[in-house]
């Protein structure tokens, strides 16, 4: 027998053992612990396939939904590479939420945190990502925005409309919009060639977030990674002039310098550090936003009396200020239908459709079992989209949430932002962005869809091809 026979013997016996013994673990997993019900399909790819081809569909939720059917709101599964247990329960996501740090902890798909960088604040852990949660959340409360980003947020979401033209694909301008308000919130750059670059290699960075995680296998996972490589270069570099900046002296006020000084009081972040928090930030600050920016445009636009309602709001505020005065704090808060539009998009198509985390001991969870150090996805959309917690949770109806009504909803029912410990630090800063966006939208401008497009829900919640428009000025 020549060595190549030999090699192709070997790995043929040896592939067909470890089938053996996997599929021999899971019988015996279900046989001495009650796991919930489910399917892990295929081994080793599991059902990851079935999940990415069922969310190239119109349906939010359509991999969710034909479990929970079957096997009830809580169901074992096998995406990504590892056993992991969905919960479309509010009950359980609150549980799993709430016991951050304690009974579960972070945990991504490999390739999202190869991406993201393992000194992000996603999958930090303990006392130190307690530390920089507070830190980002004291750079977007409210007191911050009222005082100091309010009117960067105006005049950049201006700066940006004053370049359109007759054609716009406004998923694509949105996120220009957001990335330059998080560059600027940063690292306090404005708009140029160099942002403008920075922000296309992102674009395939994310693209990889839900592909499998070998570059022989994806190529956009291939992409991806060559992508964050040359993204890393370039914050690499902003980091060590402004630290040379900061050592003479010469600050700024924002993230970079705050993350300066918490090195003063013992935090002694290495430059790759700094580099990972900041790519993770700037993730979190341009998908999610640009995503509800562009989504309550399309809404308001297939809901007429939705779109005439926020019109009216939007041109009173407009007629008691001057063509180019700024909006301040008092006027976002009197935008109360704003916020429910808002809300709104945020129920039926937030781009975080919910979390990963990781059992650290053997849990108890509604009569079930799931071991330890198995993944568990909270799925918020999945309760969202769930007609016992929202009546027609499928239609768009912004009217759901006036007059307080959305305070009748439970916390564990609502979660666009998460909760628990790891509760969104830039919620607030997101809300104010998609406000003033649509106020200067409606009020600027009328328009029409260029053409038809259709709502996609993977890799990332998004319209298909960027959701162009015709726009005229007012």
């Amino acid at each position: 027998m020549d060595l190549h026979a030999f090699l192709c013997l070997y790995l043929t016996i040896l592939l067909s053992l470890s089938l053996f013994l996997l599929l021999s673990l899971r019988r015996s997993l279900r046989r001495t612990l009650r796991l919930p019900p489910g399917n892990f399909g295929l081994p080793f790819i599991g059902e990851t396939l079935q999940l990415i081809s069922a969310y190239k569909s119109e349906n939010p939720e359509p991999f969710i939904d034909h479990r929970v059917s079957r096997f009830g709101p809580i169901f074992t599964t096998h995406v990504f590479g590892e056993a992991t247990v969905f919960s479309a329960d509010p009950e359980t996501n609150r549980f799993i939420l709430q016991n951050e740090g304690k009974l579960f902890e972070s945990s991504y798909p490999s390739s999202i945190s190869n991406l993201i960088g393992k000194h992000s604040l996603l999958l930090m852990r303990g006392n130190l990502h307690k530390r920089m949660h507070s830190l980002t959340m004291s750079f977007a409360n409210s007191s911050i925005i009222r005082d100091h980003l309010m009117v960067d947020i105006d005049r950049l979401i201006r700066f940006n409309l004053d370049s359109w033209t007759r054609h716009v694909f406004l998923m694509e301008e949105a996120k220009k919009i957001t990335f330059a308000l998080t560059i600027k919130q940063l690292m306090s750059y404005d708009p140029c060639a160099w942002t403008e670059s920075l922000r296309k290699e992102y674009l395939l960075v994310i693209e990889g977030f839900f592909t499998i995680p070998l570059p022989f296998f994806s190529s956009t996972y291939k992409r991806a990674i060559k992508a964050r490589t040359k993204v890393v270069e370039a914050l690499r570099l902003v980091v060590r002039e402004r630290r040379k900046e900061s050592e003479r002296g010469e600050r700024k006020n924002d993230m970079l310098e705050a993350l300066f000084d918490e090195e003063g009081n013992g935090g002694g972040f290495s430059d790759d550090e700094i580099v990972d928090f900041m790519v993770a930030l700037l993730v979190a600050g341009y998908e999610t936003t640009s995503t509800t920016m562009t989504l309550a445009v399309k809404f308001l636009t297939e809901t007429p009396l939705a779109l005439a309602q926020i019109k009216d709001e939007h041109e009173k505020i407009r007629a008691n200020k001057g063509a180019t005065e700024i909006l301040t704090w008092n006027d976002y808060k009197a935008m109360s239908f704003t916020h429910c539009v808002i809300n709104e998009t945020l129920r039926i198509a937030n781009i975080i459709g919910g979390i990963f985390r990781r059992t650290t001991s053997d849990i108890q969870v509604k009569g079930y079992t799931i071991p330890k150090g198995w993944k568990v996805f909270a799925s918020f959309r999945g309760v969202h989209m769930n007609d016992d917690h929202f009546k027609d949770a499928r239609t768009f109806n912004p009217w759901r949430w006036q007059d307080d009504k959305g305070a009748t909803y439970a916390p564990s029912i609502f979660t666009p932002f998460g909760g628990g410990p790891r509760l969104c630090p830039g919620y607030e800063i997101a809300k104010v962005i998609t406000s003033v966006f649509l106020h200067h939208f409606v009020t600027q401008f009328s328009w029409e869809p260029a053409e038809e497009d259709r709502l996609v829900f993977f890799p990332t919640t998004r319209m298909q091809k960027r959701y162009p428009i015709y726009v005229k000025r007012k």
